[in-house]
């Protein structure tokens, strides 16, 4: 019989990561969802039959702790993320722009670095970076996120290079206009108003099980075929910039 896979998803305790997490117990993954909200983890690990670890990813000591006790892996979903303001580069906090690079970029590398060992044991590991079209290309207001997720996919770019030859497969998937629950609440300090603002007249901006749906798809694929790079848009949106909007 054939043991169960693997798979560890950081930042599942709402949006895109918990839909993660639950498409990925559906495709019959033992799937270990890590955040730090305790309560909202533990609720979704009984509904999928998973495990919760609270971890801040920006935490290395604790991240190498939960490599440590966390045994097999094959699959890690650098999920954890997020955005803070929209304020110019010439007004940018500095402190915003640092809580970003730590949770978009050192999050991933922490999580990457102590799961490798596991990963690379596994003899067909996978390891996924939930970047964002900001990845690649820049907006006014998005200085800060922009840089991160800049940074964040240069770490997968990097990081296939480095492991080619490796039973390692480094995947990047870079979604668009997302309605997940809170990014643009956390973006806007709270402004339910300026959050809803951001999706004003769009029909159908992506959703988080849309993500999720692409995270599955591009783990599961046979072990000798690597998605590099997916970029995922809802259809009102061409660009960073252009949005058709009703």
């Amino acid at each position: 019989m054939t043991e169960q896979k693997v798979a560890v998803v950081t930042g599942a305790s709402s949006g895109i990561g918990a839909a993660t997490a639950r498409r990925l117990a559906a495709e019959g993954f033992d799937v270990v969802l890590t955040a730090r909200r305790t309560d909202r983890i533990e609720a979704l690990a009984k509904e999928t039959g998973g495990r919760a670890y609270t971890l801040d990813v920006t935490d290395r000591a604790a991240v190498d702790a939960f490599a440590a006790a966390i045994g097999r892996v094959d699959v890690l979903v650098n999920n954890a993320g997020g955005a803070i303001g929209a304020e110019s580069v010439e007004a940018g906090d500095p402190a915003d722009w640092l809580a970003m690079y730590e949770v978009n970029v050192l999050g991933v590398l922490h999580m990457t670095q102590a799961l490798l060992p596991a990963l690379r044991a596994s003899g067909d590991g996978t390891v996924l970076v939930l970047s964002s079209t900001a990845a690649l290309a820049a907006y006014e207001g998005g200085g800060g996120y922009v840089a991160a997720k800049h940074a964040a996919h240069t770490i997968a770019a990097t990081l296939r290079l480095e492991l080619c030859g490796e039973p390692i497969r480094v995947i990047e998937i870079a979604p668009g206009m997302v309605k997940s629950e809170g990014f643009a609440v956390t973006r806007f300090r709270g402004d339910e108003d300026k959050a809803a603002a951001v999706y004003a007249g769009v029909a159908e901006p992506l959703t988080s099980e849309d993500v999720a749906d692409t995270v599955a798809w591009a783990v599961t694929r046979p072990p000798h075929v690597n998605i590099d790079l997916l970029v995922v848009r809802p259809r009102a949106q061409a660009a960073n910039h252009k949005v058709h909007r009703a």
